[in-house]
């Protein structure tokens, strides 16, 4: 717990810009808010004992922390003011406008040690939130497959947000709360010491009861925000995926998995709403016992002359607001500790630590000269065998394309080169380096990636279209969009290049789609092409025009072609046959045609069909 606490208030460094002037601020409020209740004293005095008030002192009252002092400088404040001739009347209004003053100060403190708190709220869950996004985006593709996009989101958004009350509620609990109650008990001792010690006997019972309310709270919010993340995750994926639930009748049963975790996050909310909201009525109802046992306590002392009147109305009015104090104080332990499971989710996403990383030595990928070659490849994902044993090379400048039926570890020997994965055993040099030697930033710089799914952003279409080559010119973009054949929809959208195509890029076709995504290859213009299956899923029309744009890359590119339409890749340099994680055939179309082996059949298959 202190450890996630204290993590999680490193963020907000450095803390004293923030906990000085919280200091001062809280201070002060403390001062004039008790002031406010002491005043209570005089204006009781003056409506009934106005022989009292009506004393005339002339000279200020040496100071000394006491009643008698106060009220001292009070007449000698209306000495100054109206003289000796006033009323009792005048004392009233006197007191009145000294009391708004006061109150107005007490309150003007109070604001600015509240807009302290909330700026430091923000100021930490902004480097927080930036830093746990950061973090994610350098992780490893693996970790994605093994998370849900919803828990992370939920984690970034919902989680960071309730980590809000670890601090918040921090310099709550080590100024405000602790000033407002020292300032409360001074005053109470200075009134009535036998009372103060009287009433002293109520606050650990109301300690104790919350602490046992607060304990309970942490587990059950650390269930409420995986609960929590698990609805945002089955909410991604059903929003994502609305056709196909549709298309399969399926609407009720993501209904009903959706209900069954919603009546799950909302029984735990109610156990946690209970517990918390139970605090402050307690330690309420508990205050108010205590002063009604004071009241007869009390009685007794004015009785027996040990307390004046006046002094007592004001000791109930003041211990009746250190209930609040108190209450808050608890309030904010409960809240810390909910902050503190949210932050034990956040942290362990911060924790999270990338598999694949610069070496210690490692150096740019200045330029590629020669070859890439893949040298006795083998990998496995969760111990299960996908490369067993590869050997091939690419040299620069020729196209290479790798076929097979599906599942035989294309894709995934495709995503090895920008090291979205590292190998098991063996090697993949670039001229004549292992790429696990080059930064990670400098060899992908090299790349550049069309893939089956157009991955596009909720963005221009300009900006899509730049993602690779952000200082480009509007020029540039627009030569890479004739290039892919994408020039001709995109004059035709409402605005142009400024259109926004929406989530994923769904106000375009699939073939636009995929041209946008060639247009971004295009524009970075990378030494090293990766296509993987780039027109699979496209009409005969929409395959025809990207085949064109893609026939233009690749002139002249290093390339890596996965494809399963086999007509597209008969004019490839070498074409490798992958069957079960090893090689089966490789040569070019004709030699793989004579062969009359796996390839051959393929293109058999494909013809006929």
């Amino acid at each position: 717990m202190n450890k996630t606490y204290w993590r999680v208030l490193s963020f907000a460094k450095p803390i004293e810009k923030f906990a000085i002037p919280y200091f001062f601020f809280t201070l002060l409020h403390a001062i004039f808010n008790t002031f406010n209740f002491v005043m209570i004293i005089p204006i009781l005095n003056s409506l009934f004992d106005a022989d009292r008030m009506l004393e005339h002192v002339t000279q200020m009252p040496h100071f000394a922390l006491n009643m008698e002092y106060f009220e001292g400088l009070v007449n000698y404040l209306l000495y100054r003011v109206y003289g000796t001739d006033y009323s009792v009347m005048n004392i009233l209004v006197f007191l009145a406008i000294f009391i708004a003053c006061s109150s107005l100060l007490s309150n003007l403190f109070r604001y600015l040690g509240q807009w302290t708190t909330e700026n430091m709220k923000i100021t930490t869950l902004e480097r927080l939130r930036n830093s746990v996004f950061d973090n994610v985006m350098g992780l490893q593709i693996g970790f994605f497959n093994n998370e849900r996009k919803g828990d992370i989101i939920s984690k970034i958004s919902s989680d960071v947000q309730v980590v809000q009350f670890c601090i918040t509620n921090t310099l709550q609990v080590v100024f405000r709360e602790p000033f407002l109650i020292i300032g409360y008990m001074f005053a109470m001792i200075k009134i009535s010491w036998e009372l103060t010690v009287f009433s002293g006997l109520f606050l650990p019972v109301t300690a104790l009861l919350i602490g046992f309310i607060v304990k309970r709270l942490r587990r059950s919010a650390k269930e409420a925000q995986e609960n929590f993340g698990e609805m945002v995750s089955l909410l991604d994926e059903s929003l994502t995926g609305v056709k196909i639930i549709k298309g399969y009748n399926a609407t009720d049963y993501i209904r009903g998995k959706f209900h069954r975790i919603n009546e799950s996050f909302s029984r735990i909310s109610r156990s946690m709403a209970r517990r918390q909201q139970a605090a402050s009525p307690m330690s309420e109802f508990l205050g108010i016992s205590a002063a009604a046992v004071l009241l007869i306590f009390g009685g007794y002392l004015v009785l027996e002359g040990k307390l004046d009147g006046s002094g007592f109305i004001a000791y109930l009015a003041i211990f009746s607001q250190i209930t609040r104090p108190v209450r808050s104080f608890t309030d904010a332990f409960a809240n810390i500790n909910q902050g503190i499971a949210a932050g034990d989710r956040v942290l362990a996403l911060l924790d999270e630590k990338s598999t694949i990383t610069d070496a210690p030595d490692a150096i740019d990928l200045i330029h590629f000269h020669d070859k890439i070659e893949f040298r006795d490849v083998s990998f496995a994902y969760d111990n299960k065998p996908i490369i067993d044993h590869i050997s091939f090379t690419i040299h620069k400048g020729e196209t290479v394309a790798l076929v097979g039926p599906s599942g035989g570890g294309k894709s995934t020997l495709s995503d090895l080169i920008p090291r979205f994965w590292d190998v098991a055993s063996g090697e993949i040099l670039i001229d004549g380096v292992d790429i696990r030697r080059y930064r990670l930033h400098s060899l992908r710089d090299k790349m550049g990636i069309v893939a089956q799914e157009t991955i596009l952003f909720n963005d221009t279409i300009e900006n899509n279209i730049r993602l690779g080559k952000r200082d480009a010119t509007l020029a540039e973009v627009q030569e890479a969009a004739r290039v892919a054949n994408a020039e001709g929809f995109i004059l035709q959208t409402e605005q142009g290049y400024q259109t926004n195509i929406g989530d994923r890029g769904m106000k375009l076709s699939g073939g636009q789609r995929q041209r946008l995504s060639i247009a971004r290859a295009v524009l970075k213009n990378p030494d090293i092409l990766i296509l993987d299956e780039a027109t699979s899923a496209l009409d005969t029309e929409s395959e025809k025009l990207v085949q064109d744009a893609l026939n233009t890359l690749l002139q002249g590119r290093t390339s890596l072609v996965i494809a399963h339409r086999l007509s597209t890749i008969h004019n490839a340099d070498k074409i490798i046959v992958i069957e079960q994680g090893r090689i089966a055939e490789s040569g070019t179309h004709h030699e793989l045609m004579e062969l009359g082996g796996i390839y051959a059949r393929l293109i058999e298959m494909q013809q006929l069909t």
